[in-house]
């Protein structure tokens, strides 16, 4: 259904300050989430973020170091705590071509692309090791 935005009564976001609707209503932006959405689906995404996720995790739960505290995820979204400020190993893993973030202080924040490969995971342990160790 496409809304008619110029008629009042189609307007409900308007209850929330939204004042335009083209963002919302837009049909090229409809169908770039709908493209997306369908590379998602049929690229197994999620699946592969879950399975990776998993890899990735076991992993980096095998690190040994007086300054780890913790490391958890789900799927690729992991984070390593740490009992000192992460910034420092953020940085380091940033000289090592790895971007992440620290997040409340103590936890290195690693979110990796969808698309990532077994062998990128592989290539992103070994930096992160190396950072940790000699930290």
């Amino acid at each position: 259904m496409y809304l008619d935005y110029k008629k009042p009564t189609q307007r409900p976001l308007d209850r929330v300050g939204v004042t335009e609707l083209d963002e919302y209503v837009n049909p090229m932006g409809c169908a770039i989430a709908r493209t997306a959405l369908r590379v998602l689906i049929e690229e197994k995404m999620v699946e592969r973020s879950a399975e990776l996720g998993a890899y990735f995790l076991t992993l980096l739960q095998t690190l040994r170091s007086s300054d780890l505290k913790d490391v958890r995820g789900k799927g690729l979204w992991i984070g390593i705590e740490l009992c000192s400020p992460a910034r420092p190993y953020c940085e380091a893993l940033k000289e090592e071509g790895i971007l992440c973030k620290e997040t409340h202080d103590r936890v290195i924040r690693i979110a990796p692309p969808l698309i990532i490969g077994r062998q990128e995971v592989d290539w992103a342990f070994e930096r992160i090791t190396k950072v940790i160790q000699r930290h």
